[in-house]
């Protein structure tokens, strides 16, 4: 069974560091350019990382 190794702190969990990706829409355009949208992890809104939890120690809840 494999084992879930979480990402390294300040890495953005959801997308693993790959923030942006270019998404190929199918076709090209009239200069024969392939036609592409840029689309941005909506949790760390492109950065790829993300801001380190601290949990409080000893903190009661």
């Amino acid at each position: 069974m494999a084992q879930h190794i979480p990402p390294a702190p300040g890495i953005c969990p959801v997308c693993d560091g790959f923030a942006s990706v270019a998404v190929t829409l199918g076709g090209r355009d009239a200069r024969g350019h392939l036609r592409t949208v840029t689309a941005h992890c909506p949790a760390c809104r492109g950065t790829g990382t993300a801001p380190v939890r601290r949990d409080r120690e000893g903190a009661r809840a």
